[in-house]
């Protein structure tokens, strides 16, 4: 795909969503649904994916963790949006990669230490890029891919998030 098309491709929804606001708010969901032992298993709308407990938590490592799955919809969304950006502002990638740490201290997790944190204790992106292109063109192509990555400024900007429970006899 090539940036023409790219634009060409969007152009309709920009303006179906500049003349309709709402056309353009979509609520996203997941679900999963509570498996035998410790385990979870996700529709993702491609495959089933079972999850489970990580092995530093007594998980046996077959099931996939949480942990693991946010930082791969991270590197995905990461990736998918810093390609769709270099198609859109005619920016020559060959390929690269998009990675992703996390760190997390299980004592937090398993109530171990109280003064743990529960969850990453920091996240990094790094993208290496195979590119002819100048420094400033990687810096204009980094940051349009930070601002307009959906997981990232998730990420970076915590959403309220409300928690319910319904329970059924």
């Amino acid at each position: 795909m090539n940036a023409e098309d790219l634009r060409a491709l969007q152009a309709p929804l920009k303006e179906s969503y500049k003349a309709d606001p709402e056309a353009a708010r979509v609520t996203l969901r997941a679900s999963g649904t509570l498996g035998e032992g410790l385990s979870c298993r996700l529709e993702t709308g491609r495959a089933l994916v079972e999850a489970g407990l990580h092995p530093a938590t007594g998980g046996s490592g077959t099931q996939a963790c949480s942990g693991d799955m946010l930082l791969q919809a991270l590197v995905a969304c990461a990736g998918v949006t810093l390609n769709a950006v270099a198609t859109a502002i005619g920016f020559e990638l060959r390929g690269g990669t998009v990675t992703a740490e996390g760190d997390l201290d299980f004592r937090g997790t398993l109530g171990v230490d109280r003064e743990a944190p529960v969850g990453f204790s920091a996240i990094r992106l790094r993208f290496d890029l195979d590119t002819p292109e100048p420094q400033e063109r990687i810096d204009t192509l980094t940051k349009l891919a930070e601002r307009y990555c959906v997981v990232l400024q998730t990420l970076m900007v915590p959403p309220a998030i409300a928690l319910q429970v319904a329970a059924h006899d």
